[in-house]
This record gives structure tokens, sequence and C-alpha cells, in this order.
């Protein structure tokens, strides 16, 4: 993944940026609909003040012929600030301090803005006794609530895109850290099997190149033959393998979970086993209890798993060894099952890698190109099926050593009554 590691900061990078864009222009339109709904909502206050003032103006005509008096300005409600009276002749009769009201507005109805004196003003009118009364009160209200929304919109946006930019990249690069990993692992396991595919490819075209090139005795033949057959043997467990991983990523088995005697599946599959012990003079030893252990897991997975462990177990003991599988109950409601063998074991600081595909170490004694004691010889892929049953079963490992010397293989899951 060091190698992976800027690939993903360039592409959180991008996808935050993206992300403050669209946050962006999706503040810019809230900010606009709240400011126009402010100002509706203001004007409408304004317009609703403006109607009640028309209510109050006297329906008789005014004093001495001349203007109404402007209603004080603070008056609960919010009277209008200017009032002009228009009469019969057109005349347009208001207060000293009242600026004139031009002309076209003499005869307004509904409220409407108009600018008088160089000042916005909502304006509206009606006939009040035989004298038609104008009103009017200033915006500067709604203008500076407008201004301040504004104001208070400008300075949250670089605040609040800020954040966005800031966790749109903390969430891309988590997002995409396993994502770019699992791409990573994806073209080292391609690169990877093209390589152990390679190799057996290899010695079947030489040998089957050298039986066309001339007469070849029997012995000849049937050596190479032999060859070609271990060599096809091989490719054909390899493609078994990787077939079995790539419909295990790709649709992980359904939990048809129920409960198995590890005690009677580990005597079972050592069972499978003996003859290879026998072979070799290995001590391929049993231990469970007698009243059972059981764990709710796939019967299927849990058989493949074990034959994994005690098939890397059998491969890597020298003649004459040991392999010992033990089935226990362990304190806190757990079954454990561990595999000890006598081989040459698995250096700490490869413990962490043996489960990675193809993987290979140079376990202390370890035959070349395996994992320790426990790794599958030219593949690697033992292993990493075993621990995708252990993740897909909910199980834990433990790696160590073996009394013995050699390796230890420990898995525990939740005990589950028979």
């Amino acid at each position: 993944m060091i190698g992976g590691a800027p690939a993903v900061r360039r592409r959180s990078i991008k996808v935050a940026l993206a992300a403050t864009l669209v946050v962006a222009i999706a503040y810019l339109l809230v900010s606009l609909a709240v400011v126009a709904v402010v100002t509706r909502a203001l004007t409408d206050q304004v317009d609703q003040r403006l109607a009640q003032g028309l209510t109050r103006v006297p329906a008789g005509p005014p004093p001495q012929g001349g203007p109404f008096d402007r209603p004080p300005g603070d008056r609960p409600g919010g009277a209008p600030t200017l009032i002009w009276t228009v009469g019969t002749n057109g005349t347009i009769l208001a207060s000293a301090d009242t600026p004139d009201l031009p002309a076209d507005l003499a005869g307004v109805i509904g409220p409407q803005t108009a600018t008088i004196a160089g000042a916005d003003f909502r304006v509206q009118g009606a006939q009040v006794g035989d004298r038609y009364v104008v009103v009017a009160q200033t915006l500067d209200g709604v203008s500076d609530a407008r201004s301040t929304i504004l104001l208070a919109e400008v300075r949250v946006a670089p605040v609040l895109l800020l954040i966005v930019f800031l966790g749109a990249v903390a969430i891309g690069r988590r997002v995409a850290t396993p994502i770019e990993a699992a791409r990573q692992r994806q073209l080292e396991f391609t690169a990877d099997a093209s390589h152990e595919l390679r190799t057996p490819l290899s010695v079947i075209e030489a040998n089957a190149s050298l039986a066309m090139t001339g007469e070849r005795d029997a012995a000849w033949l049937r050596s190479a033959f032999g060859r070609i057959d271990h060599e096809t043997r091989r490719m054909r467990r390899l493609l078994d393998d990787m077939l079995w991983l790539a419909r295990f990523d790709a649709a992980r088995p359904a939990s048809g979970a129920e409960p198995v005697d590890m005690g009677v599946l580990a005597a079972q599959t050592a069972d499978r086993f003996a003859a290879v012990a026998e072979t070799r003079g290995l001590a391929l030893r049993v231990h469970a209890p007698d009243d059972g252990a059981s764990v709710a897991a796939p019967p299927d997975l849990l058989d493949r798993l074990l034959g994994v462990l005690l098939d890397n177990a059998c491969k890597y003991v020298p003649d004459g060894g040991s392999v010992d599988v033990t089935v226990a109950r362990e304190g806190g409601g757990r079954v454990a099952l561990t595999v000890d063998d006598s081989g040459p074991g698995i250096p700490p600081e490869q413990r962490d890698r043996i489960f990675d595909r193809f993987h290979r170490g140079d376990g202390k004694g370890a035959p070349p190109g395996s994992a320790g004691s426990a790794g599958a010889p030219g593949a690697g892929l033992g292993l990493a099926i075993a621990d995708a049953i252990v993740r897909a079963t909910g199980g834990r490992w433990q790696v160590g050593e073996s009394p013995a010397g050699g390796a230890r293989l420990s898995v525990s899951w939740p005990r589950a009554l028979a």
C-alpha cells in the first residue's frame, strides 16, 4: 500500500473538491432562498402595517382642511411613517416634514415598492371619506435584515466549505484505502498467479518439446511424462485453490451454520491422512474431550480448514516426526482447535504474513518456497484459504510454537450447544 497511498490521497482530494463544489452550489441556492423568503416575510409585515394604518385614519375630513397628522413613530404595531391626503381636485397635502409624493403614486391602490426622496418605501392607498389617503413605510428595516443575513451567510460559507472539504478528504481516504488495498491485492494476486502457472507450464513445454525432437527410449519417455504429470497435478491444485478463493471472495457463503462436534470432525480428517502419516512414519494423534466440543459453522468449511492444516503439517514435518490435533474447551465459552507439529516452525517475524496469498517465507529449516512449517510449497494458497474460512466462520487465529519446537496453529470459536 505504500505505492497506493499517493493515489489514495489524490483521489480523495479530487472527490473532496467535487463534494465541496456541490455543497457550495447547494449552499448558494439555499442562501438565496433564505434571503428571498425573509425579504418576502418582512415585506408582508410592512404591508400588513400599512393596511392597519389606513384603517386608523379618521373617516372625516382633516382638521382645517389640512393634511392628516403622521402617527407617532413609536406607536405599537409600527404605524406608517408617511401619510398624504389627495383631494378631489388632485391636491396632495402632507405634514411639513413629509417629502413630496410623486404624482404617479397619487392614485396607488395595492401595496408596491417605490422610491421617495431617494429611499425605498412600501406604498399603499385607499379612499377615506371624500379624500384619497396614501401611506408609506420605509424598507430600511427590510434592507438591514437582508444585509445581516447575507453577511452571516458570507462569513459562514468559508468555514462550512472548509469543514466539508476536510471531512470529505478524511472520509474519502477511509473509504478509498481498503478499495485501493483490495485493488493492489488483486494486482499482486494476478501477477503471482501468472508466475506460479508459468513454472509448471515451462516444465511441461520443455519435456514435450524434447520428446518430439528425436527418438527417445521408453525409460526417458516414462520419466518425461512423469514430470509432466507431476506439474499438471500441481497446476490443477493451484487452479482449484485459485478458483475456490475467487468464488469465496465474489460471493460469501450463506450462513449454513449448524452445530459441529470438532472432536468428531478432527478424528474423521485425521483418518483421511492416516495413510500419509504411516508412509512417512509420522505420529498423527487426535486429542478431544469425550463429551464433545461443538461450534456453529458450515461443516464443509470446517472440514476444508482441517484438511488444509493437516496437509501442511504432514508435508513439512520430517520423517518420523509428529502431528498433534487437539480440540479443547476454553474459558469464556470458546472451543479451540490446535494443530502442533515437530517441523521447523514459523519465525515470529513471518507469523503476520503467513496468511497472505502466495506468500513465501524462509522458515528455519523449512522447504524452499514455504511459509515456515505450515506454508504451501510453490503456491502459498493453503493458509490463505484457511484464513478466509476462519474469518467467514467468526474464528480467531493464534500462531505460535508447539511444544516440540515446530509450528502451532490454533483457531477458536464461540462454543455452540450440540
